[in-house]
């Protein structure tokens, strides 16, 4: 109610019925649908989770009126599309957001920049811009698409957002194909929830009559709500299914040099050394790569250049990098050893690495590894920071230095080249030697990096409290060692 006691024109978006809410399982006939026994092993590469679905909404109505935590703005370049989306979403947040995009200096194709929801219910409006669609660019267009759905939610983890309203982002101005935007909006949000679930509790897809039976045909493809309908969804699925991350793969970026072109990918090594020179082919591809077996004799004799070394860890560095996005890593993920909070004093990204997670006896390093790769990939692009807290760790938590090393020689340069420090937190006197030994004798470069943090008060002059998620126990800890002032910082929810 509002306050003169009118009925208000938002919408909670808990008083909503849910995607699994609004199910009515089918009755399968008997003798044309049964789900053979043989069929349920084969799932779906988007399996039913009654987790996930939870958190999914289907709504035919204005995503301005939603009382969510954010929602989306389709616009253009300038940020002044006029679009029913736009113009609704303008004409009940006020005069004051064209204020405050004007200071934004517009938004590029694909990006996400945020705004206050002003008279909104929503305390937040992401902006974001699709493309234009043209059949003979549809990759791009595709990737673009990708990128805006990617970037909004990836914002609102970023900002601990509890709930999304999206509208449609390819609006009709820009022709983009109905359907097919669709397949990229729900593969991606569902790629999110799997890997970032906790950080959302609710995802509205705010829809117009139109919109909606295109939304209610696909999404049981990506959110089937249960082992029948996931089996029934599985042959409407389409070829494309982008990546790990609901990204659309491009075949051309797919091209992969082999090392011995014509050879088996599972030829060993030994094997290679003494291959046939005739299987290294005649075209431009294979001219560029040269003699595989000549270099990888060098390397053993330590005679390759140090381009060609970077060519080939490079290589080495993508299969870690294919595996990862291909491997189910959701065991490790739900350690919450390594996540993405804020941002520090400089505007760098903060990643957070909780050793008291990391049960090293019980899980598979290798896995964890992966892990790594999968989710530092696209953070390393930009500069960024880590902060490890060893906190309460023991015997049961202590990374091996054979694996950092391993870890240190996997990753790529940029890895190396864009971390700008390492924020080791409540360290003992033996990790710090261990510290010391791994980065003077193992590694290089490293050392110039680290600095070693006694307390919360000390690691906020670098990074703003509010920036960073806590672990609980990280806060007791600290307010036990170092006084009570930092007990009452309310720790993140989800860890």
């Amino acid at each position: 109610m509002d306050p003169l006691g009118a009925p208000s024109q938002f919408v909670d978006v808990d008083s909503l019925p849910g995607w699994t809410d609004a199910y009515e399982a089918k009755q399968l006939d008997p003798h044309q649908n049964t789900v053979e026994k043989a069929q349920v092993d084969v799932r779906s590469p988007f399996p039913y989770r009654k987790d996930i679905n939870a958190k999914i909404v289907l709504w035919k109505g204005d995503v301005a009126l939603l009382n969510c935590t954010a929602i989306v703005n389709t616009s253009n370049e300038f940020l002044t599309d006029k679009n029913p989306v736009s113009e609704s979403i303008f004409m009940h947040a006020g005069p004051d957001l064209r204020d405050e995009l004007q200071k934004l200096k517009g938004c590029r194709t694909g990006e996400a920049k945020l705004t206050k929801g002003f008279n909104l219910a929503a305390r937040f409006i992401i902006h974001t811009v699709g493309p234009k669609y043209k059949s003979r660019y549809r990759t791009a267009a595709e990737s673009s698409l990708y990128s805006c759905y990617r970037n909004v939610l990836q914002l609102a983890k970023e900002q601990a957002m509890c709930s999304i309203g999206f509208c449609v982002i390819n609006s009709l101005k820009r022709c983009y194909p109905l359907e097919d935007a669709t397949h990229i909006a729900l593969r991606t949000v569902r790629r999110f929830l799997e890997v970032h679930g906790e950080t959302l509790e609710k995802v509205v897809f705010a829809v117009s009559e139109f919109e909606e039976a295109t939304y209610q045909k696909l999404l049981p493809l990506y959110f089937p709500r249960s082992l029948e309908e996931e089996i029934q969804s599985l042959p409407y699925l389409p070829a494309d299914i982008g990546n790990a991350e609901g990204e659309p793969v491009v075949p051309e970026r797919q091209i992969r040099i082999t090392e011995k072109p014509g050879v088996p990918d599972d030829a060993s090594d030994e094997e290679g050394l003494e291959a046939d020179l005739s299987f290294i082919g005649s075209h431009a591809f294979a001219r560029m790569e040269g003699d595989v077996d000549k270099q990888r004799r060098l390397i053993l004799q330590g005679q390759l250049s140090e381009a060609a070394l970077q060519k080939q860890h490079q290589r080495n560095y993508n299969r870690w990098l294919c595996q990862a996005r291909a491997e189910d890593l959701s065991d490790i993920a739900s350690l919450k050893a390594l996540y993405q909070t804020g941002v520090d004093n400089c505007g760098r990204t903060v990643m957070v690495v909780v050793g008291r997670n990391i049960p090293v006896t019980l899980i598979d390093m290798e896995k964890a590894l992966l892990y790594f790769i999968h989710v530092m990939d696209h953070i390393a692009v930009k500069e960024y920071v880590l902060v490890y807290f060893h906190t309460l760790t023991n015997d049961y938590n202590q990374l091996d230095s054979n694996f950092l090393k391993k870890l240190y020689d996997v990753v790529d340069a940029k890895y190396k080249r864009n971390l700008k420090a390492l924020y080791f937190v409540h360290p003992t006197f033996r990790s710090k030697v261990s510290a010391w030994f791994f980065t003077t004798f193992t590694v290089s470069g490293l050392k110039d990096r680290i600095h070693y943090v006694e307390s919360l008060q000390q690691l906020f002059t670098a990074i703003p409290p509010e920036q960073i998620d806590l672990p609980p126990f990280v806060l007791e800890y600290d307010a036990r060692e170092n006084g009570p002032y930092y007990s009452s910082y309310p720790p993140s929810p989800d860890l």
